[in-house]
């Protein structure tokens, strides 16, 4: 047996234990990178602006419609919503509204029934270009001076269409009241019905032929339809 004196077995211990801690430190530098917090960047994600230019990923599957690729300005590719004509038709609705200076108005013919007064309202195109009419038109009995007989006539459920006139075409509104003889109606004998077309302010003034009508008490009320092709139901 080789003796080994005491001191270098104490400096063979304590070199070892310091390769030991060397190596110990090491392993714990290579896995501690950064000591602070992650770092973050802020940022906002901007929408869609619909620019087709840029190619999809070939891996990318979609089922919606594709986005048009048109630059602003152009000319756009979608469908044209089509809308009833005077003639029972459809044409593309490529027009502006009827202005009152571009129409004519007339009351068509009595159409009585069931104790009611039915007569259409008719608007005519007297310009030299395609208008539309909407929605329901304003109406007021007037005496001869002016003054207004009764109050404003209501307005009938329905559902607006746009109707296209072309120049030269008519469109109807039903006015439409019970008869005075069996309502029990107070009445009064316009000189005239002023007509207001939809989304004007200047009015038309047709001669009332039409004889008597209610002004107050019960079953007074007067009442418009909206619009639709042609000059009578």
């Amino acid at each position: 047996m080789v003796y080994t004196p005491r001191s270098a077995r104490r400096g063979a211990l304590f070199a070892g234990s310091v390769a030991v801690l060397g190596l110990l430190t090491a392993c714990g530098t290579g896995q501690t990178v950064h000591s602070s917090s992650p770092i973050t960047s802020s940022g906002t994600a901007a929408p869609a602006t619909g620019d087709s230019s840029a190619p999809a990923p070939s891996d990318t599957a979609t089922t919606s419609s594709p986005v048009s690729s048109a630059p602003t300005g152009a000319p756009s590719t979608a469908p044209t919503r089509a809308t009833a004509t005077s003639g029972g038709g459809t044409t593309a609705a490529a027009s502006t509204r009827c202005h009152t200076s571009e129409l004519r108005a007339s009351v068509g013919r009595n159409d009585p029934g069931a104790g009611q007064e039915n007569f259409p309202v008719v608007l005519t195109n007297t310009s030299g270009r395609t208008c539309t009419v909407r929605g329901f038109p304003g109406a007021a009995f007037v005496n001869a001076s002016g003054g207004q007989l009764g109050p404003n006539p209501g307005r009938e459920s329905g559902s607006s269409t746009t109707v296209t006139l072309k120049p030269g075409q008519s469109a109807w509104a039903g006015l439409t009241f019970s008869n005075p003889g069996v309502s029990g109606a107070k009445t009064a004998r316009p000189a005239a019905l002023l007509i207001t077309p939809p989304d004007e302010r200047d009015h038309l003034k047709v001669t009332w032929t039409g004889g008597e009508v209610p002004v107050s008490g019960n079953s007074s009320a007067v009442f418009l339809t909206v619009f639709s092709p042609g000059t009578a139901p």
